[in-house]
């Protein structure tokens, strides 16, 4: 694992096309925390990591990654973003976590496959590391996901709903071994559906409803106060 990375961001937005979808984002994931990202559909949870992962610039203000800079991030997203069509096997997509490593067109050496076969492994896939993804149900793909972002060995964790679609043995097991991972002093960013899940888990936590909400200690952001404010921003905006 690399050097501890931080992630500030100041007076961030982002958005498409002009448009804002999170406005005005100030604070710091510290190196070794554990976040979850909470708020209503629409509130910019994925636009955070997507403007993070620097797959969306921001529209205004900065978003500054020390340490390994980028490299040092790992990033799970949504299955449903996946083409899961696409013709490569199980094997092949956890390798993909490996490329910083191998180069785009490199050959993937023994030891990365052995890297693999571990990280499947853990996940309990690895009885099926050469069929087809497509072949996979959802609890499996994200299982395959995982596996994949272990391979990358990276100190900051970003995953965008992790759990969606999985049943409730899928997503305890990864549960436990994200908190695993997070003992080890890897950073973890997390958005979260589940307020008990991440009341159980996660110490702190940043709840978005088209800007911050609440940023810090779980119990204090989840609070009455801050969760009825996300939803009236939510009303506002449908209405």
């Amino acid at each position: 694992m690399s050097a501890p990375v931080t992630i500030e961001l100041e007076d961030a937005s982002f958005g498409w096309h002009g448009h804002a979808a999170l406005k005005s984002v100030s604070g710091c994931f510290a190196a070794g925390g554990m976040t979850a990202v909470v708020g209503p559909n629409g509130a910019g949870k994925s636009t955070l990591i997507k403007g993070i992962m620097g797959v969306l610039r921001p529209m205004s203000g900065s978003v500054r990654v020390t340490g390994a800079g980028r490299a040092g991030l790992a990033w799970l997203p949504q299955a449903a973003e996946l083409d899961h069509s696409f013709p490569v096997s199980v094997l092949e997509l956890v390798a993909m976590g490996a490329w910083r490593r191998v180069g785009g067109w490199r050959r993937v050496a023994d030891d990365e496959l052995a890297r693999c076969m571990d990280a499947l492994d853990m996940v309990g896939l690895a009885d099926v590391a050469g069929r087809a993804v497509g072949t996979l149900s959802g609890g499996q793909m994200q299982r395959a996901l995982f596996a994949r972002m272990l391979v990358q060995d990276a100190p900051v964790l970003l995953l965008d709903e992790p759990f969606a679609a999985v049943d409730s043995h899928t997503a305890d097991e990864l549960m436990a071994l994200l908190c695993g991972l997070h003992g080890q002093g890897r950073t973890v960013i997390a958005v979260l559906h589940d307020l008990d899940l991440v009341r159980d888990h996660f110490p702190e936590c940043l709840l978005l409803s088209g800007s911050v909400v609440a940023w810090g200690e779980t119990a204090s952001a989840l609070d009455d106060a801050h969760l009825k404010a996300a939803r009236r921003w939510r009303a506002e905006f449908a209405a």
